[in-house]
């Protein structure tokens, strides 16, 4: 580890850049410190990983499966070292292969994880990129490197029996796991897991420098036993060899196959040379760090931009085989036909900063992660939200993967099969799923039907948009109209009375009582850290009453005080991604300085050399690409965007290394911890005043030059035209709605329209003509007595129409009751365990547990979070009627009548209520619910109303099964 007053660092102070042993070659990995992040939240691990890797192995010191973090700087003892590890992310994913060499003249008869885990000192450990090494106190020493689908162990023993322990239960979730001894020098094996990817196949093959002596297995927690093969859900294995000082083991993984793990070693470690592979990832290493090079600043601010260049390099990781084979999202194996295979893309995070980075250091790799993402279209039906070991997560909001390849098209970056992508994203955003159905007919998500509702809401407005500005690049007008109109949706969530965005529910009330510190209607974060409309902040100063309300409530953001979360100012958490852009929205309000004043706080008090140096979950890199962005003195507010917000430079000089060979260089004058103002600035020997620079002028190179000084120049880019700009269009007229009536009636209903556009008028049909200005104008409420599809615009003068919307208004016609056996009162159930990610994934599994309930309840599950239920039976209905069914859960639930899905309440985490109406005849109705449960806060509550009547909980007298 490089201690923050170690010789080397005071050398640094004196001398900008390091040379490698004469050769000129400038050794940027010796800036780096990977034990940063490796306390609190930052989640990083000090191991080994090629750049983009798919190996990373490294030391884990928690045995708790459910651990966010595999490595703790405060923890004493070092279980052993896995292969997989997510880098800075806040879930307990991975951690696969465990290795622990220890002292084999004494091994224990049953699998103690105990046994083999041994204190250390930090004062034995080192860490580098592509290097780890800890001499543990039992005096066996570890040293790691890794190759891009293998790792390499070096072991060296104080006795004369040597073993190596391998944990393949570790860390939870198996579902197969088998090992076998293949010769003398050569052990394989599969771990596949459960967890929050649903089905993770890890293959090894791990090939060993010297005779095994013993073989021995534990299955099942039982005994070791000499065996040269074994499967179970609960297996270990020791491998002992006799009278060897040093042990050098090689293991290669694969999610395809043992045979593909072993073509990944033979190919990427042919021999036993540690030190030649060593030196191989320090030369990878040193090529993708030296991509920016940066002059002057403090010993620990180099440390710490290198440390983020780092970390931000890990992922996503290469996932295939040498020779192109990969698992897919559809679980099958496929080959990797002109592009490379990645998956760990943190993408509500990543397309913050990251990838809008990599935009500029490695075009080619974006082209290539874009290739992957739709290979995962191709593969699974649709684009992914957070791609993990070759499965659907569904993690988090929105459809940020739309901001990612927009981003790049708009950038010029299209080496990739653009046609297919453009349909693959407006496919995402036309789903009816995670609330899309409410916020496609009303332009808002409701918070009394979907969890998290502003933040959905403002995330697909901006990803809307990012459709539309890759839509613009193609000349798809239609396209563009639709999703430029969408991309407005973010004023229907806006209050004016509170200059906030704030819950609505289904029938347009306001979320009540309001506190905006409180988490209503937003995910991660509070009203103050969700001003979120990065690609319309001219719009959102339009609404918030001009520049000065608007610098007011920013102001109001990193002054009030926060008392809740570490690595804040006020309300700003830069812990978490929603506040990201914040500190630079000054700039669209005229206040550059203000920025330039956050930005340089920010990056040091929020960022350190120390072990919770990263302020939060480093979350695959966003944290660190955000240091490097700032440090450079600009950000992405908007990616989809061509252009980066100037804040401040950290460094006196720093060059951006271009792949076509062209350097961009950002040079701040007069530089010092005081003076981080931007007084003036030049652009290739010419004055510019803009705070802002567009992609373009950094991919042509030169030279941006500030002059920097100690007190705030209030004038530079003040004016209008030098601030950053939104391309967000014309403004539009809002959606009108329906504001009265029943979808589903008996004899007729009477529909009433509304628009909150003021001045607006409504022109409507019902022939199944398209609604304009030609249409009937909308008056009074419109009577309907039999089914029809009430068909309606807004429009008003000088504003673009709002986007034609469809209501199906239906008469009943009543489902009739289905046919039986002999009944009994109650349900029939079935009750899972394992980690769920919607309602779907019940479809995959067999119950542990069946048996008979008397009504829907949740009550015998016997954990808190990560288990799910299937209801079937039969519902009594009394009469022929309407009958709305209302289903209140947590993370997900899904209510079918006679097999037609009424109600999907999927992808929540809060309790909210889901409904759906449907006619019903007098008898007997299938009944079916799922549900399951991810986090903590379980609830279920399944209630029905007859038309006219009062909603009511369904009881056990009307609950049948056969």
């Amino acid at each position: 580890m490089l201690k923050k007053f170690s010789p080397f660092l005071l050398l640094m102070a004196f001398v900008p850049v390091l040379v490698s042993c004469g050769k000129g070659v400038k050794d940027y990995t010796k800036y780096v410190d990977v034990f940063i992040g490796t306390q609190d939240d930052g989640n990083t691990f000090p191991g080994v990983g090629y750049p983009f890797g798919g190996v990373q192995l490294s030391p884990d010191t928690r045995l708790n499966p459910k651990a966010h973090k595999a490595y703790s700087y405060s923890d004493p003892l070092i279980y052993g070292f896995s292969h997989t590890h997510l880098n800075g992310v806040g879930e307990p994913e991975y951690k696969d292969i465990l290795f622990m060499p220890f002292d084999a003249s004494k091994m224990p008869k049953l699998p103690d994880n105990n046994f083999f885990a041994a204190s250390f000192s930090h004062d034995n450990e080192h860490g580098e990129p592509g290097f780890y090494s800890v001499d543990l106190n039992n005096g066996i020493g570890v040293r790691l490197t890794a190759a891009p689908r293998c790792g390499f162990h070096k072991y060296t023993y104080p006795g004369k029996k040597q073993g190596v322990f391998i944990d393949l239960t570790y860390p939870d979730g198996a579902e197969e796991l088998y090992i076998k001894k293949v010769n003398d020098h050569e052990v394989e094996g599969l771990r596949r897991s459960h967890g929050w990817a649903y089905n993770q196949y890890v293959y090894f093959v791990a090939r060993f420098s010297k005779p095994v002596s013993s073989f021995l297995v534990s299955v099942g927690g039982k005994p070791f036993t000499e065996v040269d093969s074994a499967e179970s859900k609960l297996l270990r294995a020791m491998v002992v060899f006799d009278d060897e000082k040093e042990l050098l083991v090689k293991v290669g993984i694969s999610a395809v196959s043992a045979e593909g793990a072993r073509k990944n070693l033979d190919k990427e470690i042919p021999g036993w040379d540690f030190n030649r592979k060593k030196k191989d990832i320090h030369d990878a290493w040193n090529r993708e760090l030296g991509k920016i090079e940066i002059e002057g600043g403090t010993p620990d601010e180099r440390t710490i931009f290198y440390t983020a260049m780092y970390h931000a390099y890990l992922s996503p990781d290469i996932y295939e085989d040498v020779d192109k084979q990969y698992r897919g999202i559809d679980g099958k194996v496929h080959t990797a036909n002109g592009f490379t295979n990645y998956t760990v893309y943190s993408i509500w995070d990543t397309y913050r900063a990251l990838h809008p980075l990599f935009t500029i250091t490695d075009r080619e790799r974006t082209n290539e992660f874009i290739r992957s993402l739709i290979a995962k279209y191709d593969d699974g039906g649709r684009l992914p939200m957070w791609p993990l070991a070759g499965n659907y997560t569904d993690d988090m909001l929105g459809y940020h993967v739309v901001s990612i390849i927009a981003d790049a098209y708009v950038k010029g970056i299209r080496d990739f099969d653009t046609e297919k992508a453009f349909k693959a994203m407006k496919e995402l955003a036309m789903m009816d799923r995670l609330g899309l159905k409410y916020y496609k007919q009303l332009g808002h998500i409701p918070y009394d039907r979907q969890g998290e509702s502003v933040s959905k809401t403002l995330e697909y407005c901006y990803d809307d948009w990012c459709i539309a500005q890759m839509a613009k690049e193609m000349e798809r007008d239609k396209d563009y109209d639709y999703f430029h109109h969408r991309a407005h949706f973010y004023v229907n969530v806006f209050d004016t009375t509170t200059n906030l965005f704030r819950g609505r529910s289904i029938d347009r009330k306001w979320f009540a009582p309001f506190d905006p510190l409180k988490n209503s209607a937003y995910s991660e974060g509070n009203a103050y850290q969700y001003i979120y409309v990065p690609h319309d902040i001219d719009g959102l100063i339009k609404l918030m009453g001009g520049d000065r309300n608007f610098n007011n409530m920013m102001d109001t953001i990193f002054t009030k005080a926060s008392g809740k979360h570490d690595g804040s100012i006020g309300q700003y958490w830069h812990g978490n991604e929603p506040s990201h852009h914040l500190a630079y929205l000054y700039t669209y309000g005229g206040e550059a300085w203000k920025t330039q004043h956050l930005v340089n706080r920010i990056l040091h008090e929020l960022y350190s050399t120390d072990p919770d140096g990263i302020a939060g979950n480093d979350d695959c890199g966003q944290i660190s690409a955000w240091y490097i962005l700032s440090s450079l003195g600009f950000y992405p507010v908007a990616p989809g965007q061509d252009i980066y917000v100037i804040g401040t430079p950290l460094f006196p000089k720093a060059t951006v290394h271009l792949e076509d060979g062209k350097e961009f260089k950002v040079i701040a004058q007069g530089r010092a911890k005081d003076n981080y103002y931007i007084q003036s600035a030049t652009l290739n020997g010419k004055p510019y005043n803009r705070s802002y620079i567009k992609y373009s002028d950094i991919m042509a190179g030169g030279e941006l030059v500030f002059e920097m000084g100690p007190e705030p120049n209030k004038q530079w880019a003040s004016k209008k035209e030098d601030r950053p700009y939104s391309e967000n269009g014309k403004p539009v007229v809002r959606l009108p709605y329906v504001s009265s009536g029943k979808q589903l009636f008996k004899n007729s209903t009477t529909v009433s329209l509304g628009c909150d556009t003021h001045g607006a008028e409504i022109h409507f049909t019902t022939d199944g003509s398209t609604p304009g200005k030609e249409s009937e104008k909308y008056v009074r409420p419109v009577k309907i007595s039999k089914t029809t599809d009430l068909r309606a615009v807004a429009l008003k003068d000088g504003i673009e129409p709002s986007l034609p919307l469809t209501w199906h208004f239906e008469k009943a016609k009543y489902m009739p009751a289905v046919s039986h056996g002999k009944l009994s009162r109650g349900l029939k159930y079935g009750y899972f365990e394992r980690f769920f990610v919607t309602t779907a994934d019940l479809d995959k599994e067999e119950p542990i547990e069946t048996g008979i309930t008397d009504r829907f309840t949740i009550d015998g599950a016997k954990r808190a979070n990560y288990f799910g239920y299937l209801f079937e039976g039969y519902i009594k209905v009394p009469k022929d009627d309407i009958y709305t069914f209302y289903v209140k859960s947590n993370d997900g639930s899904r209510l079918y009548i006679d097999g037609i899905e009424l109600i999907e309440n999927d992808g929540n985490h809060g309790s909210v209520e889901e409904v759906g109406s449907i006619a019903l005849e007098k008898g007997f109705h299938k009944i079916k619910l799922k549900y399951m449960q991810c986090g903590g806060g379980k609830s279920l509550k399944v209630s029905w109303q007859r038309y006219g009547g009062t909603k009511k909980e369904i009881s056990p007298d009307v609950l049948y099964f056969d």
